[in-house]
């Protein structure tokens, strides 16, 4: 069996340098894990998504995409290459073109989760200025792209308590990412990651991952923004498992579940929940979470495991295989074949 690693190009000219500096390092590292991982066991090569992405994928006869592509522009983008993929039938791991649009928009997806009485924070979509001057939404307020992931656009001055600042941080974001501009209740409570990997009723959640940020320097925001991610690493902890009571686990497994079926998300996920007065708040569903070694959720919680790492990777292509044959089965869906 054939299997092709897909990643972007850069992003650099269209996100904050520091940004797309870290999401190039992120995705070059995670490229270099993967295939060395699936190399062992399967005919793996790397391609970068371009214009000519399908011609290539079929010259080379390949079976299944990993897909790592996030997309580079667009309110849609990390559906980009699912779309492309399945107008060519060719197989691939992750969500389908659906459940990324849904799971990368936070308006459409807030709705959703609010629809099937998932708790979320109260939000505000803003497309312009404008709309600030009635705001009811009570401070502290924070500000987030309606579709980035991995505390893109969510930097400590994200966090904002009054009128002044809110204007200066939204006229910011509006200039840099595709509106709207989210408007979050900011919720202090404990904050969880959920990772789930399988389909259907064959779902496999992963150990609870808590946040603990309690050994932040003093003068920072005690939220999960780009800058804690990317630079305080060292003072960050993670509980794994978390520190939950039994009522508590299944609380927030079943939430994650639900908001997972929820969007129609496929083989895996990463589904992040503030927990307040009993209450699980979920914050956003990551439908292509990150991979890399050492530093992603899903890589600590499956070292947690039996799986491990190595298991991680081989278990999401098994999942997606698993898929595509009982699809084939069962409709005429695409085929994988040389399986």
């Amino acid at each position: 069996m054939k299997i092709a690693i897909v990643t972007d190009k850069s992003r650099m000219d269209f996100i904050p340098s520091e940004e797309g500096f870290k999401e190039d390092e992120q995705k070059r590292k995670t490229l270099e894990e993967l295939s060395s991982i699936l190399s062992r066991k399967y005919d793996c090569i790397s391609l970068i998504a371009d214009d000519n992405i399908i011609n290539q994928l079929k010259a080379e006869n390949v079976d299944l995409v990993f897909n790592l592509c996030n997309g580079i522009k667009g309110d849609s983008k990390l559906a980009q290459l699912p779309a492309l993929l399945e107008y060519a039938c060719i197989p691939y791991t992750g969500s389908s073109i659906l459940g990324h649009t849904l799971a990368i928009n936070k308006v459409y997806s807030s709705k959703i989760f609010k629809a099937n009485d998932i708790p979320i924070p109260d939000f505000v979509p803003i497309y312009n200025i404008d709309q600030l001057e009635n705001l009811s939404m009570k401070f502290p307020i924070l500000i987030k792209p309606n579709d980035e992931g991995s505390s893109r656009g969510i930097h400590q001055d994200s966090l904002v308590f009054d009128m002044d600042s809110l204007i200066k941080k939204v006229s910011e974001e509006l200039e840099i990412y595709n509106p709207p501009i989210m408007l979050t209740k900011y919720i202090e409570g404990r904050e969880f990651s959920v990772g789930i990997i399988g389909n259907g009723e064959d779902l496999m959640v992963l150990p609870i991952q808590e946040l603990d940020l309690s050994n932040l320097p003093e003068n920072f925001n005690k939220f999960y923004s780009f800058e804690v991610k990317a630079y305080l690493k060292d003072r960050t902890i993670y509980h794994i498992p978390a520190r939950l009571t039994d009522e508590e686990k299944k609380l927030l497994e079943n939430t994650a579940i639900k908001a997972f079926k929820a969007l129609g998300l496929r083989d895996y996920a990463r589904v992040d929940i503030i927990l307040k007065d009993g209450i699980p708040h979920v914050l956003e569903v990551n439908s292509l979470p990150g991979l890399m070694k050492g530093k992603s959720s899903l890589y600590r919680m499956a070292e947690a495991t039996d799986l491990g790492y190595e298991g991680l990777v081989l278990k999401i292509v098994e999942t997606a295989i698993k898929r595509y044959q009982f699809e084939n089965n069962t409709f005429d869906g695409p085929r994988i074949v040389n399986i």
